[in-house]
């Protein structure tokens, strides 16, 4: 359903998009999984026909987005980042601008209005101008006017930013109802627990380019399966470095002064050790926090910082 084959965008000298590509199905989510300005919304432009790629092909049901534009874009269906509604207009009016803008008329545009207001649990609210909707009220009827038009192929960029946690679960359960009806889903997002709950198969993107990419089980078999310590506080860099080369099993993804990341196997248990190794040291550790493998973690091995940095 979607075909992207080594997409390069730049912006004067700065490559945003750097030889990405990836292949999205129809029925299934993908994700793209980046911190803040890793090139997801720029790859996301891209794809939707809004921004004009420098190198590189993307292909939405064979029709290329660039070549065969027209035919690309009436397949898609977009939801931005920043909400795109008319403060002024109703719910009704509003998805009903956008229904029209994608050739639906008379009683289809109707029977379509009245649908998406229900499946996103605004009906009774839909004669309201929308400047008096909360946050997550918005993001509800941002992701109606997108899916209004019945796409094959939906485009969602994070649609969660900034909504209150209940509006985030309308929201999630929103995007599986999609998939779950054919259309081929491509989620962008940050957020490591939203990519783990929803998607099949993903990318994870750092500093424009594909770090990683695969069904969720082969990512999460990258991390193998070995637990991350995080410590803070203030540390001898070289001692410490020394210290921990002498254990078995342990990987230094990240080591400063205020800060130190561990990768290891069993890592709860082998705790004592590790934080007996460094405590020789004389190091000052003032937090301590193990976590499982996950995302996250992998994203961390991968590129030595975290998700939210």
């Amino acid at each position: 359903m979607i075909e992207v084959r080594d997409l390069v965008k730049k912006y004067g000298s700065v490559v945003a998009v750097d030889g990405v590509s990836f292949d999205a199905a129809a029925g299934s989510i993908f994700g793209l999984l980046g911190p803040n300005g890793a090139g997801k919304s720029t790859t996301i432009g891209c794809i939707s026909g809004l921004l004009r790629p420098h190198a590189g092909t993307v292909r939405v049901l064979g029709h290329d987005i660039v070549g065969a534009s027209t035919k690309a874009k009436k397949e898609l269906g977009v939801v931005p980042q920043e909400i795109a509604l008319y403060e002024d207009l109703s719910a009704r009016e509003n998805i009903a601008y956008w229904g029209g803008a994608y050739g639906l008329s008379g009683p289809d545009l109707k029977r379509r209005t009245d649908e998406v207001l229900a499946l996103v649990g605004l009906a009774d609210r839909a004669k309201e101008p929308i400047k008096k909707y909360s946050g997550g009220m918005k993001r509800r009827l941002n992701f109606a006017c997108g899916i209004v038009h019945e796409p094959k192929v939906l485009l969602l960029d994070e649609p969660t930013v900034g909504v209150d946690p209940q509006s985030r679960v309308n929201i999630l359960d929103l995007v599986r109802s999609q998939a779950q009806t054919g259309t081929c889903v491509l989620y962008t997002t940050h957020y490591m627990e939203e990519a783990e709950a929803l998607c099949d198969s993903l990318a994870i993107v750092d500093g424009g380019k594909v770090i990683a990419q695969g069904t969720m089980r082969e990512l999460r078999q990258r991390t193998e399966e070995r637990d991350l310590l995080r410590l803070n506080g203030q540390f001898d860099v070289p001692h410490i470095e020394k210290k921990l080369h002498d254990l078995d099993h342990i990987e230094i993804i990240q080591i400063h002064e205020t800060q130190i990341t561990i990768a290891a196997g069993q890592g709860g248990n082998r705790l004592p050790e590790i934080l007996g190794a460094i405590g020789e040291t004389g190091a000052d550790i003032r937090e301590t926090t193990l976590s499982q493998p996950n995302l996250e973690s992998l994203f961390i091995k991968l590129t030595g910082k975290e998700l939210r940095e």
